[in-house]
């Protein structure tokens, strides 16, 4: 049965369903995944209580969007909808152009929870929350949230809103785990809210891959966590996983997004490539860890070092200049 946390007036599922995969080629999905299995997945996610729907702007260049919308139709009102503006010029007028260009591609009248997707290192929060207040106001927008936010720049944005900014949506999971050092304490503190992106490592943590099978798409590519020399690093986390997954006799994804909802506060909203994995990903909200299967896993967890982004993207890039060469000249 699914979860919720209520936090300041907003009501979302604990495990909730990222969309950047919605229409974009990063994850070689292919059309089929974005003109069909999109739709099931947002429909099939409704019907499991999933309420929590994440998106952004620059998704597809705006495709995710439109196909989220799309695929929720009539049943709008049961969704959460959280969404993201690029952090690109945020004055004040731009952010409520921008808000209304997604309410157009999302087919509906607010944005339950609208983010702005990284700090800008030139604009202050001032004038982008100057915008995000007036949205507010006139209730295009019900909740204001931010990405990848360092904990001090979170608390200025709250003093530029002049009121709670709700969320903060980070990189959180067995592999990464800065968040719990500033950011869980302070939402557990304040009455906020962490959304977990990436929770298993972009599939790492579901233990598919290995030095002998690694992924395919650039966005994987591009993490060095699929690096060989890093997944054979992971090998004692994905063991660990496997071995509370068999004792809970569920799987060792479900273990991984387990470990991050059980922190207070915390939601988690994995991508998904097929049904089937959508509904796994939901039973996760029923798997309750004991605090020595915390503890292991965190002890595990902190033995494993992927190697510098730097890296994997000379190798990402380098691996796909070859595939493209070696598919002209066959």
């Amino acid at each position: 049965m699914m979860r919720y946390v209520e936090v300041g007036g907003a009501r979302m599922s604990i495990i909730g369903l990222g969309t950047w995969q919605f229409g974009s080629r990063d994850w070689g999905y292919g059309s089929d995944y974005a003109e069909n299995t999109a739709r099931d997945l947002v429909v099939r996610s409704l019907d499991l209580g999933i309420t929590l729907f994440d998106t952004a702007e620059i998704y597809a260049f705006g495709r995710s969007e439109r196909i989220l919308g799309e695929a929720l139709g009539e049943r709008r009102d049961e969704a959460f909808i959280a969404t993201k503006i690029a952090p690109v010029m945020p004055l004040a007028p731009i952010v409520e152009q921008r808000a209304k260009a997604s309410l157009k591609r999302l087919r509906t009248n607010r944005i339950d929870l609208y983010q702005v997707h990284a700090p800008n290192p030139v604009v202050p929060d001032g004038p982008t929350m100057t915008g995000m207040r007036r949205l507010l106001d006139s209730g295009l927008v019900r909740f204001a949230g931010v990405s990848n936010y360092p904990l001090p720049r979170w608390m200025s944005a709250e003093r530029a809103l002049g009121a709670p900014v709700l969320s903060n949506q980070v990189n959180f999971s067995l592999v990464d785990r800065r968040p719990l050092t500033e950011l869980v304490p302070f939402a557990r503190s304040e009455g906020r809210v962490v959304i977990a992106y990436s929770p298993l490592a972009q599939g790492l943590l579901g233990g598919r891959y290995d030095k002998d099978n690694r992924p395919s798409g650039i966005a994987r590519r591009m993490n060095p966590i699929f690096l060989p020399e890093a997944l054979e690093r992971a090998q004692p986390l994905i063991d660990a996983l496997r071995d509370i997954a068999a004792s809970h006799q569920c799987k060792p994804a479900q273990v991984a997004l387990a470990w991050v909802i059980s922190h207070p506060n915390v939601v988690a909203i994995p991508g998904a490539s097929s049904v089937s994995q959508l509904e796994s990903n939901a039973e996760a909200a029923e798997v309750t860890l004991g605090e020595s299967e915390i503890a292991q896993l965190t002890g595990a967890a902190e033995l494993f070092e992927a190697p510098s982004r730097l890296t994997a993207m000379v190798r990402g890039v380098t691996e796909a200049v070859r595939e493209r060469y070696s598919r002209t000249v066959s």
